[in-house]
C-alpha cells in the first residue's frame, strides 16, 4: 500500500506505527488533540493533523488505536479496499459503523493485538537494520504505579518501559 494513516494521541502502538511505516517508504498521516504532540510525530516523517482533519487522500491502512471517537474518521479517510487494524480503544470500545460505507467501499476491519512469529521476526529484522522504537520513559518494576498513572494522564509519547533490572 502506498499510505498509510494511523489514528493516535502519542500513544505507543501508534507511535511506533509510525515509525514502523516510514522505516518500511510509507506516507504517514497521523492524528493529535495537542499541539505539541503532532509537531514530534512531524519529527517523526508523519504528517501531523487534528483529529477529524481531512487527509489530502484516502489511505490503504488505517492503525486505529482510539476506538469510538475516531472510528467513523478512520472509515471516511479508507480508499476503496482499504484495510482498518484495529488494536485499542482508548476512548471507548462501541463505536458507531456505517456499514453502507464498509461494504460499497470493500474495507476491511481487522483486530488485532499481536503479529504471528513469521511478522515478529520480520519486526526483530527491521529494528535489527536500525529502526529505533520512540520511549518516553524507563521505570523500575518497583515503579510500576508510575508508569500506570503516567499512562493515565495522557501525557505519555512513545512507549513506557519497565526494566526489571532496576
Amino acid at each position: 500500500m502506498a499510505t498509510e494513516q494511523t489514528s493516535e494521541d502519542g500513544g505507543g502502538v501508534a507511535t511506533a506505527a509510525v515509525v514502523l511505516a516510514v522505516a518500511l517508504g510509507k506516507r504517514v498521516y497521523a492524528t493529535s488533540r495537542e499541539p505539541a504532540k503532532r509537531e514530534r510525530i512531524a519529527a517523526l516523517g508523519a504528517t501531523a493533523l487534528e483529529p477529524g482533519a481531512r487527509l489530502p487522500e484516502r489511505v490503504g491502512v488505517v492503525i486505529e488505536t482510539v476506538g469510538a471517537a475516531t472510528f467513523d474518521h478512520s472509515l471516511k479517510c479508507s480508499a476503496p479496499g482499504a484495510r482498518i487494524v484495529v488494536s485499542g480503544t482508548t476512548s471507548g470500545h462501541l463505536a458507531t459503523v456505517d456499514l453502507r460505507r464498509v461494504f460499497a467501499l470493500q474495507i476491511e476491519i481487522l483486530g488485532s493485538s499481536m503479529g504471528t512469529p513469521d511478522e515478529l521476526r520480520a519486526l526483530l529484522d527491521l529494528l535489527a537494520s536500525g529502526v529505533k522504537p520512540v520511549v518516553d520513559t524507563v521505570l523500575g518494576f518497583s515503579q510500576v504505579r508510575e508508569a500506570f498513572e503516567k499512562l493515565d494522564s495522557g501525557d505519555v509519547f512513545g512507549k513506557i518501559v519497565l526494566d526489571h533490572t532496576r
